[in-house]
């Protein structure tokens, strides 16, 4: 039986087309795809993705017990709000999920992915036991993303009593909404390369939310657009660019491991200084096809340096080419050839992101 975000009924009013997303019966898409993503890039859209899993994380040593059990390092949250980004990892160095963490009030938010809820919920009780730490999901949140140049404005219009709060929102900072009643949490975070908002709200208030949104001209959008964009902007997808055989040094996460002090010994920690020092095999690279087709994650990339693969592709809607995110042998130089359908077609590594704000970012 598939789960179901309090937003079911809003998706099938909206004509949404809904699909088996991670054991959650959630819209693929409204109609187009491409229309969605457009729209993204040049207005406002709204995803639902009350899917997504919130704990809390509270007591005398939640930040001891954070310091120990990610890479990176949330001392470095030096005001209420602030969010950083990190890979919780194995022993081995491996990614067991990527998350965000935000400083509040309360002590510390984290939000991880819904297709790795078991195994981050069971990881983090584990590892809770040797600290004086309270873990505590919130099943009851549900959670909207409101994406592009005019999410802010637009989300002010459909809720006026955010507007203040939102106004004074940095990136990469999220705050409890006082203004409101029932816990909303209102960030300015997102998975698209583009400005706006992730909201945080009780489920029994999200539909009248959503209708708001709706009202003020922010257009319904699906999964298949969310995951276009993020690949645009160069944003890693659990189980494409990382898993728990896959190390942050190796899936392009290096920026959110943090070395110092070096007496915080994380998990993972020694694994990842072993694999630091020899050297990583292989690294995380953007491609551009030159050739032929459309670039799909699995297929084989050569190399002058061995062969590689394709984690991540697509069809770029905002670029009219296509483009891939791979896992390449670490020395390989800026020519590659992808095998589509059997035959070899020319590629370019370039540096991510491929789109930022809307615009090509790559040279």
């Amino acid at each position: 039986m598939l789960q179901r975000t309090p937003l079911y009924e809003a998706h099938v009013a909206a004509g949404g087309k809904l699909v088996d997303f991670a054991g959650w019966e959630l819209p693929i898409h409204y109609g187009s795809q491409l229309k969605e993503h457009d729209i993204v890039r040049t207005d406002a859209g709204v995803f639902d993705v009350s899917h997504m899993t919130v704990i809390d994380v509270t007591g005398p040593q939640a930040t001891a017990f954070l310091q120990k059990l990610l890479a990176n390092d949330v001392a470095r949250l030096g005001f209420e709000g602030k969010a950083l980004y990190s890979g919780m990892l194995t022993a081995e160095g491996g990614v067991i999920d990527d998350l965000i963490v935000y400083k509040t009030a309360w002590d510390y938010r984290v939000v991880v992915n819904a297709a790795t809820r078991d195994k981050d919920l069971a990881w983090i009780a584990q590892h809770a036991k040797a600290f004086d730490v309270t873990v505590t999901e919130r099943p009851e949140l549900a959670m909207l993303a409101i994406q592009g140049p005019n999410a802010l404005a637009k989300t002010s219009a459909a809720a006026p009593q955010l507007s203040a709060l939102i106004d004074g929102l940095q990136v990469f900072q999220g705050l409890a909404a006082s203004e409101v009643d029932g816990g909303w949490f209102v960030a300015r975070t997102g998975y698209t390369g583009e400005d706006g908002l992730e909201i945080m709200l009780p489920g029994d208030q999200a539909t009248a939310f959503w209708n708001a949104l709706l009202v003020a001209g922010v257009s319904p959008t699906g999964l298949g657009a969310r995951d276009t964009l993020r690949l645009e902007a160069g944003m890693n997808l659990y189980g494409h660019e990382m898993d728990e055989t896959i190390s942050p040094l190796t899936a392009g996460m290096g920026w959110t491991i943090a070395w110092q002090p070096e007496a915080r010994d994380f998990i993972g920690r020694a694994a990842l200084e072993a694999e630091r020092a020899a050297g990583p095999a292989f690294r995380q690279v953007g491609l551009v096809l030159q050739g032929k087709g459309v670039l799909r994650a699995g297929q084989t990339v050569q190399t002058d340096a061995g062969a590689g693969v394709i984690t991540s592709g697509t069809f770029s809607p905002t670029l009219k080419l296509s483009i891939a995110m791979a896992r390449v042998p670490a020395g390989c130089g800026e020519q590659v050839e992808v095998d589509i359908r059997g035959k070899l077609e020319p590629a370019r590594v370039i540096k991510m992101p491929f789109v930022r704000h809307g615009a090509q970012v790559f040279e």
